[in-house]
C-alpha cells in the first residue's frame, strides 16, 4: 500500500472515532496508534497533522493530542458589493477579462475514491518515478547553496539541459526556467499579445489555454485540426482575417486529438506565421509521453526555426508528477527580454530546491528507465481502453488512435450530448471530460476525452468501460 493511501485511511478512521472523546479529551498515544492500526510512526504523525489542520484535534508538545472544541462559524457578511466591482470595466477595455476555469477543473478535480478517473491529465502514482524523485530531492537539498536565490532565468545547468532537449540552434541563453507548462503559456501570451488582441488556437484545444487567453483579455480564434494537425490553408486565412500576431499549437500528440503535425505542414506553418509577422507558440507538452510503438519523433518546430518565429514551451510535469512543476520557455531575439520581464514580475523565479531536484532527476540513470516504462505502459493502456470501447460502447468512436500522449478523443453518435454523458458517467462511478470546453467556438459534434494515465492500471480501464455500458444505458443513449 502506498504511504499516502495509509495516511488517508488512518485519517478517516480517526476522524470517525473522534465522537468517542469529549472536547478536550486525550486521544491514544502515537505508539498506541501504531500498534493498533499496524502502521508506521510517520503515517500516524501525518494523519494527526491532517486532523489538526482541519481543526479537529489540538497537539500539545509533551502532553499529547486532544479533541478540539468545535469551530464556531463566523457571522456571514454582505459581499454583494463585489458583484459590481468585479463586473466593472474600464473605458479602454476592448474584451472583458473573465476567468472561467471550468474546463481546467474538469481535468484537475479529484473524484471520490470509488470513482474511476478517466479525466486526469497526470500519471497515476503507480507510474510516477516516486523513488527517483525522492532521491533527487534529497540530493538536491544537500547541494551547497541549494536554498539560495537562483538566477532569475533559472539554473544554467538546467537551462542547458532544456536547450539540448529542444535541439536545433537553441542554446542555454535562449531558455527561461518556468513553474511548469501552464505558467510558461501564461507568460508567453502576456508577453506576446496585448489585451483585446486575437490569438489563433487549434480547434479543439486544451481548455487551460483558452482560460489563459480569456483571463488576459484576449480573443481566442479557432483554426481547425484534422488527423495531420492544423490545416495550413485555414491558418493562413485566419491570420489574414484577424490580423493576429500569435498562433498557439501542439504539433506533437495534440491535446485532445492526439494528432501529429504532418511533415509537409511543418515548414508551411512556419512560413505562414513568418509572412504574417506572427509568433508560433509551440506547446511541446507530451514529447516524453511517446508510446513505444510510435517510431522516431519529429524534431521540435523550434529546432527548424531560423528567424525567431517559435516560442517553445516544455515541461517535466506530465512525465513525472503534478507537483514537479518545472518547465521552460525558449525563444530567440528581442522577445526573450520581454518573456523574462513578464516572468520576473509575475513570480520572480522558480524555487531553487525544485530546480536542483529536477536537474538531479534528469541526470540520474533512473530517468531513461522511467521514460521507457512510461512509453510501454501508456501504449498498453491505450490499446486496452480502445479495445474495450470497441467491444462495449459502439456509440463512441475513436477516429484517431494516437501514438503518444495519455488520452483518446471519442466522438458520440449524432444527437448525443457530452454534458449529459459526463454527468451520467459520474453517477455510474466514472469521471470523464466533456468535449465542449475544448472548443472556443461551436463544436462540430459531441465529443468526450477519456484519459488512461490517471488510473492504477489496465484493469481499471476495463472496469470503467463496463460501468459505462451496464450502468448508464439510459443516460448514454441506445448505442452505448
Amino acid at each position: 500500500m502506498y504511504e499516502r493511501s495509509s495516511v488517508a485511511e488512518l485519517t478517516e478512521s480517526l476522524r470517525s472515532e473522534l465522537n468517542r472523546y469529549p472536547v478536550g479529551g486525550k486521544l491514544p498515544s502515537s505508539r498506541a496508534l501504531v500498534e493498533r492500526y499496524r502502521v508506521s510512526p510517520v503515517t500516524v504523525s501525518r494523519a494527526l497533522a491532517q486532523l489538526a489542520a482541519e481543526g479537529l484535534v489540538v497537539t500539545r508538545p509533551g502532553a499529547g493530542v486532544f479533541r478540539a472544541a468545535p469551530r464556531t462559524a463566523p457571522a456571514p457578511g454582505d459581499t454583494s458589493w463585489q458583484e459590481v466591482a468585479l463586473s466593472a470595466e474600464g473605458a479602454g477595455d476592448v474584451v472583458p477579462r473573465s476567468v472561467d476555469a471550468s474546463g481546467v477543473l474538469a481535468c484537475l478535480a479529484a473524484p471520490p475514491p470509488s470513482v474511476i478517473a478517466l479525466n486526469s491529465g497526470y500519471l497515476h502514482a503507480s507510474v510516477q518515478p516516486e523513488r527517483a524523485m525522492a532521491a533527487a530531492l534529497a540530493r538536491a537539498g544537500r547541494r551547497p547553496g541549494a536554498w539560495d536565490r537562483p538566477p532569475m532565468e533559472g539554473l544554467p545547468e538546467l537551462r542547458d539541459w532544456f536547450a539540448r532537449e529542444i535541439g536545433g540552434a537553441v542554446v542555454a541563453a535562449d531558455v527561461l526556467v518556468t513553474a511548469g507548462g501552464q505558467s510558461a503559456l501564461t507568460t508567453a501570451l502576456r508577453a506576446l499579445a496585448p489585451p483585446g488582441a486575437p490569438i489563433l488556437v487549434e480547434s479543439p484545444t486544451y481548455p487551460g489555454l483558452l482560460a489563459i487567453a480569456r483571463a488576459s483579455g484576449c480573443r481566442p480564434v479557432p483554426v481547425p485540426v484534422d488527423a495531420e494537425g492544423v490545416r495550413p490553408e485555414l491558418l493562413a486565412a485566419a491570420f489574414e482575417a484577424t490580423g493576429a500576431r500569435v498562433f498557439v499549437c501542439q504539433p506533437l500528440f495534440q491535446n485532445p486529438t492526439g494528432a501529429v503535425l504532418a511533415p509537409g505542414r511543418r515548414a508551411e506553418v512556419l512560413r505562414i506565421a513568418r509572412a504574417a509577422g506572427a509568433f508560433v507558440v509551440e506547446d511541446d507538452y507530451a514529447r516524453a509521453l511517446a508510446h513505444d510503438d510510435c517510431g522516431p519523433l519529429p524534431a521540435t518546430l523550434a529546432a527548424d526555426d531560423h528567424d525567431g518565429v517559435v516560442v517553445h514551451v516544455r515541461s517535466l510535469t506530465k512525465a513525472t508528477s503534478p507537483s514537479l512543476r518545472v518547465g521552460a520557455l525558449a525563444a530567440r531575439g528581442p522577445v526573450v527580454d520581454r518573456l523574462r520581464a513578464v516572468q520576473v514580475v509575475d513570480s520572480f523565479f522558480v524555487p531553487r530546491p525544485l530546480q536542483e531536484a529536477a536537474l538531479e532527476l534528469v541526470g540520474a540513470p533512473a530517468w531513461p528507465r522511467h521514460l521507457r516504462t512510461v512509453a510501454a505502459e501508456l501504449r498498453h493502456r491505450r490499446d486496452v481502453l480502445a479495445g474495450a470501447l470497441r467491444r462495449e460502447l459502439p456509440g463512441l468512436t475513436v477516429p484517431h488512435l494516437p501514438s503518444g500522449g495519455y488520452q483518446l478523443w471519442a466522438r458520440m453518435t449524432e444527437g448525443g450530448d457530452d454534458g449529459s454523458f459526463a454527468a451520467a458517467a459520474l453517477r455510474a462511478g466514472v469521471a470523464v471530460a466533456p468535449g465542449r470546453p475544448y472548443f472556443c467556438a461551436e463544436p462540430p459534434g459531441p465529443h468526450v476525452r477519456l484519459s488512461f494515465a490517471g488510473v492504477s492500471g489496465a484493469g481499471e480501464l476495463v472496469e470503467a468501460v463496463q460501468r459505462l455500458r451496464t450502468g448508464l444505458a439510459d443516460g448514454l443513449g441506445p448505442n452505448a
